[in-house]
């Protein structure tokens, strides 16, 4: 059986999870699964498909960085593969399609997820120089201390006798936030 699965970072990537999910149909694939995550986070979607294949199955993704967020991680979802009999099948590397039963497939594969990994660490790294230099000309501040802008928020509600796990929830920041919004209340310095 033929195994899909589609990936997207965000939800504003809608129209990529429905390419990657049209293209994994018009594959042959009998289950699709989906999630929008972040490759670094937890990917609940990806463990169900790793538990939903059996012995001779083929688990197919559109391209390797929808899959593995580098090359060592790609083989090693190749290896826990491999230990069930299930192969992997790339439908978009360089143009052609890969699968892991062959050699050749595992050889081309390697070769592309280090380009991958490669692309990945460049982009990281010119990102990397955009933000230092759009510090150095005073033009990037970062994100806003959302937290920061709640302490009056969180010092009346604690003085009402709300809990800090309360507080926290009630204005949508972590307990810490809390904690540290309380210690800095005026006066206490």
């Amino acid at each position: 059986m033929l195994v899909g699965y589609a990936r997207t970072s965000t939800a504003e990537q809608a129209a990529g999870l429905e390419a990657q999910q049209r293209d994994l149909s018009a594959a042959g694939c009998g289950r699709v699964f989906s999630e929008q995550a972040s490759s670094v986070g937890s990917r609940a979607e990806l463990v169900r498909a790793m538990d939903f294949v059996r012995e001779g199955d083929t688990l197919v993704v559109t391209k390797i960085d929808r899959l593995a967020r580098s090359t060592i991680h790609l083989w090693d979802i190749v290896r826990d593969l491999d230990m069930k009999g299930v192969s992997l099948r790339v439908l978009n590397l360089g143009g052609e399609m890969v699968d892991t039963r062959s050699a050749t497939g595992r050889l081309i594969l390697n070769i592309f997820a280090g380009f991958a990994q490669f692309e990945r660490e460049m982009m990281l790294e010119r990102q990397k120089e955009g933000i230092a230099k759009a510090k150095a000309e005073g033009r990037y501040t970062g994100r806003k201390p959302s937290a920061r802008l709640k302490a009056d928020d969180a010092r009346r509600l604690h003085a009402e006798g709300k809990t800090v796990t309360e507080i926290a929830k009630a204005l949508g920041i972590g307990r810490a936030s809390v904690y540290r919004a309380l210690e800095t209340a005026p006066g206490t310095a």
